[in-house]
């Protein structure tokens, strides 16, 4: 099963894809920070993001998308372009025939660390414990200068949080 995972944004998109086998760990296939410049018109913006997501669905072909929800407790201005680009990225997926759930920020970190306030750090430290690359040089330590960014981390952590779920949903997925 091969889950795609999306951390919104419409500066940077965290995107991953998670492939689970029947009794082999989660191993992450790909993984990018789709960046957008902020000297492009909005519209702009969201048809770079759209064309991103619809090109890494044709070239992975996932059997199902999970996106991050949305929580800003004091930005709004940032929350409402942010949900623009979270509805493009909820439109491509559809397009394609993907089913697509969304889950909440604690859900994910749960999931990840076991803890619900769980900080950005906390992920970072639990991913690669979590899961295997299939391109092992890809994954750095950020020390190094080189790693993955958090927007990645986070896409990563929103497809294993489905997968987690799919296990609760579907327990032959656990085997």
């Amino acid at each position: 099963m091969r889950i795609l995972g999306i951390d919104p944004g419409y500066e940077r998109m965290g995107v991953a894809i998670i492939e689970k086998s029947m009794g082999g760990k989660e191993t992450v296939i790909y993984s990018d920070c789709v960046r957008t410049s902020a000297r492009l018109s909005m519209p702009e913006r969201l048809l770079i993001i759209g064309d991103a997501v619809s090109r890494i669905i044709t070239e992975h072909h996932p059997d199902a998308a999970a996106i991050e929800d949305l929580y800003f407790a004091k930005n709004t201005t940032t929350a409402l372009t942010v949900a623009e680009a979270r509805g493009v990225i909820q439109y491509a997926i559809t397009k394609s025939g993907i089913p697509c759930t969304s889950y909440h920020p604690n859900a994910i970190k749960i999931a990840v660390t076991g803890y619900g306030a769980a900080k950005k750090e906390d992920i970072a430290f639990m991913i690669p414990k979590l899961v295997a690359f299939a391109d092992q040089a890809a994954f750095a330590e950020p020390a190094a200068g080189r790693g993955k960014l958090d927007d990645e981390l986070d896409a990563i952590a929103v497809a294993l949080t489905h997968l987690a779920h799919s296990r609760e949903s579907y327990p032959q997925m656990a085997h």
